[in-house]
């Protein structure tokens, strides 16, 4: 049976997940989160820079704004392997997957997941377990976590050149609704989830920030998510 402050918790992020609530507006305006949202102009030069790396003739971003069974990522390598299947190499082809809105998960450790029950929050089953995740299943992903076992996860898919960013926008707001939920510090905890994103991933402004900046680099758009 779950404890009532875990209902309570529940009930409180679903009224977030579901989209852009008066709550959640007014988390955005609240200086205790509002100072989580500003990019410095380190940060930027960094997000800046990082879209340099867009390569080759073949190009597309994803747009992953909800966990989708993992696909914001199985379509990043579906993209590489017809794309090969068609006579291109890696080095001709870029596939970008955008992780904002309640996607951002798959950019953090397992430490974390289990830490803050991130599969509980964000809806992400373990299909080993037939629970919440409490772990990351799809940055190195294990048997059984995607359909098919040919299907590579984000480090491998970094390896060949592809590349994810995550939303710092919603790092902000949903770090701060559990700070909130759980009586902890909102700064403190958005440290701690900046501090977990996995090697490799870009965090940006926010996800629609660098789904333009993509098509402005000649990258195709695709929605990735329901």
């Amino acid at each position: 049976m779950k404890t009532k402050e875990t209902n309570s918790r529940r009930k409180f992020m679903g009224s977030v997940l579901m989209g852009a609530t008066t709550g959640t507006l007014a988390m955005i305006t609240n200086p205790i989160y509002a100072e989580n949202l500003s990019f410095d102009a380190e940060q930027m030069a960094s997000a800046d820079e990082w879209f340099k790396n867009i390569k080759g003739t073949h190009r597309i971003v994803y747009d992953g704004s909800t966990p989708h069974d993992g696909f914001p990522i199985i379509w990043n390598w579906a993209f590489y392997l017809s794309n090969n299947e068609t006579g291109s190499s890696d080095s001709d082809i870029t596939a970008m997957t955008v992780l904002r809105h309640n996607a951002i998960p798959f950019a953090f450790k397992s430490s974390l997941w289990k830490k803050y029950n991130l599969g509980e929050v964000f809806g992400v089953n373990d299909n080993a377990t037939k629970k919440f995740s409490l772990r990351n299943p799809y940055f190195e992903p294990k048997e059984g976590d995607f359909p098919m076992p040919v299907i590579q996860g984000i480090k491998a898919l970094q390896a060949r050149g592809a590349m994810f960013c995550v939303c710092n926008l919603a790092i902000s707001v949903y770090s701060g609704v559990l700070a909130q939920q759980m009586g902890l510090d909102a700064t403190e905890v958005y440290n701690e989830w900046v501090a977990a994103v996995e090697p490799g991933i870009q965090i940006v402004p926010s996800g629609v920030w660098a789904l333009g900046r993509a098509q402005e680099n000649g990258c195709g758009y695709i929605f990735a998510g329901n």
